[in-house]
């Protein structure tokens, strides 16, 4: 089932109560988890620019009154009256433009560039002049073993093979020092070195690379701001791309640079051919110095020179981590361990906080050009994504941690990003995101990748949450999997629903502009209505409403939040006073009685997706990496809600002979010796043998002609796993063991504890015992009871 329609939007509650104060009753706050670019065949593209209200600025949408015979229109946001122009004359009740059909809530509208503002309804906008491709600036850490370095290699020589030919390419790598290569002149390859001890600032990357000249930057610095339009104007340089200025470095400073695909693959081929793995000395006892910082810094400066306000990636290979110059996670000693959970929290890790404070200023810079981060981390030990984290996320980049660079985690995923056609990412570039709500709706801050580009109103809320205190934000890269989570508050006057001409409807409405890689800019509009229900009445009305799922990932997305911007938070305790509130407000029981609780179906599935979530690696860093914590949460924070609730609750599915795949409790009593389960936990995909099915499998039962059905029912845990890791970003990792085997602890971990070490002699034969103190579900829900119905 499509439970996100056409519009994408998912709200933790559909019926609203009226109130602050009601709403606080609720618990679980108002939030709409927005998709704004989830593809869906029914939405419609016009070629004509949008028409907005003369006070709000909303847009014309279905939900709008229309009175055609006075030719007006009136905003549900604000109740103005506007009048349509001359070209919509021809509209009637029966002929009607495509933005007032009841079931085109969402529409796209094609934005004619500055220089043809004169497109009409009906008409289609004239072909804007040539906007500069995007253009792709791959950074590759050579502090690495020669294996590692080939692998790399080879995935970048591929990734340039499917880069589309007009998009622009430039390549820099690093190691102690970093090196920016000139693709111009593949006869004789030309080398920028810059020291990766201390910081570099932009006008330093301009000078040394010669793009400083005769007042080039000064020209550059004027347009950098204007966005795509305005840069077109003062910029265009020979071959339809950005010039860097006006005199002697104008294109040509480009064009040594970032060239084409399709006039430097033989150069950059080459290129790759002869790199090495960094030649600098490293000491007996030393990491190597890498200097992360300095590189991102010098590729972050030389897109400001060369295509300002053009769609960017800057898209990063890391190998380890940064010792050298700003940025640095860890010292140079092998004897000094990469900072852990512990030592974040007792304040011992003396790089952490600078670093963060480096890559924030970075992430400044780059939101203001525009241009997205993208890191692909491969090391066995951590190489700073924690650190990092500030500036992918608000640039909307792509992130991928794996193991090697030859494993197919990094490989399928960082080809993914490249293909095109049915499975493509669909990146975009040049992001924002506006969003109008009735009068009395507040809106206190979004958690996802974007950036407050501080745009104050009357809608914007006192309290902040993450990204807050405005009604617009930029997102510099998103895709059709981006997902942000938008936390809504009440304005505290109490409204009157006595007085009768309230409206039962309230309204919001998302305005997302982008640039595809074609560079066409495109205005999707989404307006979405829901009602407002009488809390103090009955909470029936609010209950019906409740989307258990979209509440369980804001829940996981506010408290990941909370655990890094608040000291001493204390997850765990939170998630429970939340649900233990939840369930008294809306659990039918007698006081005092725990027997008699009972919870409404609307919440049924709620108590266990808090247990999972308090198991989950977001909530529990026990077991992992600042860098692997910082990695989960980035991924939780910008996928879509079915995604997002695996990550939380993983799926389980059963295969046996006995019937056909069927879902299975997340439980160790699923476990049986003759089953095989696939788990999905959207990072990783198990497939795990029961005892029997491994010994068959083993004795090669499945070669032989008459046990065709047992071949069969191998191979289908296998082609749905593929079906999974097809259609996912960054690609999961494919798990496949045998029940008492090693690798098994996959499955265990994820399992409710059911049967442990403590109860196992009560457990009927047969089931697998999980070695924990954790609490049960079982347990967990009966605790649960006794304290909802508590007086």
């Amino acid at each position: 089932m499509d439970s996100e329609g056409i519009d994408g939007v998912r709200m933790t509650w559909n019926v609203w109560p009226r109130t602050k104060v009601e709403a606080s009753k609720c618990v679980v706050p108002l939030a709409a988890c927005v998709s704004p670019l989830r593809p869906h065949p029914d939405v419609q593209t016009v070629p004509y620019p949008p028409l907005r209200c003369k006070t709000c600025t909303s847009i014309l949408n279905p939900f709008c009154s229309v009175d055609f015979a006075a030719r007006i229109w009136i905003c549900p946001f604000c109740f103005q009256r506007n009048h349509f122009p001359p070209h919509y004359s021809e509209m009637s009740d029966t002929r009607l433009p495509a933005e007032l059909y009841p079931n085109y809530t969402t529409i796209q509208f094609v934005i004619p560039s500055p220089t043809h503002p004169h497109s009409q309804f009906g008409h289609a906008a004239a072909a804007p002049p040539p906007t500069p491709p995007s253009v792709f600036l791959f950074v590759l850490d050579t502090c690495m073993i020669e294996e590692e370095l080939v692998f790399a290699k080879s995935a970048l020589k591929q990734a340039i093979g499917l880069v589309p030919d007009n998009a622009l390419v430039g390549f820099i790598s690093y190691g102690t020092q970093v090196q920016v290569h000139e693709l111009g002149f593949s006869e004789l390859s030309k080398v920028y070195v810059f020291r990766g001890s201390k910081e570099i600032g932009k006008d330093q990357v301009l000078e040394q690379l010669g793009l400083g000249a005769s007042g080039a930057w000064r020209t550059i610095a004027g347009v950098a701001g204007v966005g795509a339009g305005g840069f077109q104007k003062g910029m265009m340089g020979q071959n339809g791309f950005a010039g860097a200025g006006t005199a002697g470095a104008g294109s040509a400073g480009v064009s040594r640079f970032l060239l084409p695909v399709s006039e430097c693959e033989y150069a950059i081929d080459a290129l790759l051919d002869e790199l090495q793995t960094d030649q600098w000395p490293v000491a007996p006892g030393n990491r190597a110095a890498r200097c992360t910082g300095v590189a991102l810094s010098v590729a972050a400066g030389l897109l400001a020179a060369c295509v300002p306000g053009t769609g960017a990636r800057i898209i990063t290979l890391v190998g380890g981590p940064c010792t050298e110059g700003p940025g640095t996670i860890v010292s140079k000693e092998l004897s000094d361990p990469v900072r852990s959970h512990k030592d974040l929290d007792k304040d011992a890790a003396p790089y952490f906080k600078k670093a963060v404070k480096y890559y924030d200023s970075l992430s400044k810079q780059l939101v203001s050009q525009g241009h997205v981060l993208d890191i692909f981390a491969s090391a066995l030990d951590q190489v700073g994504i924690a650190e990092m984290k500030v500036a992918v996320e608000r640039t909307g980049g792509l992130v991928v941690l794996a193991e090697s660079f030859g494993h197919s985690v990094f490989k399928d995923s960082f080809k993914h990003v490249f293909e095109e056609g049915e499975q493509a990412l669909g990146l975009c570039f040049h992001g924002t995101l506006e969003i109008n709500c009735s009068k009395d709706i507040k809106i206190e801050g979004i958690i996802g990748p974007c950036t407050s580009l501080e745009k104050k109103g009357p809608a914007v809320a006192d309290s902040v949450t993450r990204e807050g205190g405005t009604t617009a934000w930029k997102m510099c890269g998103l895709d059709k999997s981006t997902c942000l989570t938008v936390l809504f508050d009440l304005s505290s006057s109490e409204r009157s629903s006595a007085s009768g001409n309230v409206n039962p409807q309230l309204y919001l409405q998302f305005l997302t502009s982008y640039q595809r890689t074609d560079g066409q800019t495109l205005l999707r509009v989404t307006t979405v209505s829901r009602m407002w229900g009488d809390s103090s009445v009955s909470s029936e009305e609010l209950a019906q409403g409740f989307d258990q799922e979209t509440a369980a990932v804001v829940l996981a997305r506010i408290a990941s939040y909370k655990m890094e911007s608040e000291d001493g938070f204390d997850a765990n305790r939170w998630l429970d006073r939340k649900l233990i509130r939840l369930c008294s407000k809306f659990g039918d029981y007698r006081k005092d009685d725990p027997s008699s609780f009972n919870l409404n179906p609307s919440f049924s599935l709620f108590p266990q997706f808090m247990f999972n979530l308090r198991r989950s690696q977001f909530v529990q860093v026990f077991n992992n990496s600042p860098d692997e914590t910082a990695y989960f949460r980035m991924l939780l924070n910008r996928e879509n809600i079915p995604n997002a609730a695996v990550m939380i609750q993983p799926s389980l599915i059963s295969y046996s002979f006995s019937s056909l795949p069927v879902p299975a409790l997340l439980d160790v009593s699923s476990i049986a010796a003759d089953r095989i389960l696939l788990l999905d936990t959207y990072f990783s995909v198990v497939i795990f043998h029961g005892m029997t099915i491994a010994q068959w499998r083993n004795m090669g039962y499945q070669n032989q002609p008459e046990h065709q059905a047992f071949a069969q029912l191998l191979q289908s845990p296998r082609d749905e796993a593929q079906m999974i890791i097809q259609g996912r970003f960054p690609v999961p990792r494919l798990v496949v063991c045998d029940q008492h085997g090693s690798q098994a602890r996959f499955l265990l971990a994820k399992l409710n504890p059911s049967a442990t070490y403590n109860n196992a002699h009560e457990m009927a034969g047969g089931s697998d015992v999980i070695f924990t103190d954790d609490v049960s579900l079982q347990v967990f829900l009966e605790h649960l009871q006794k304290l909802a119905v508590q007086s």
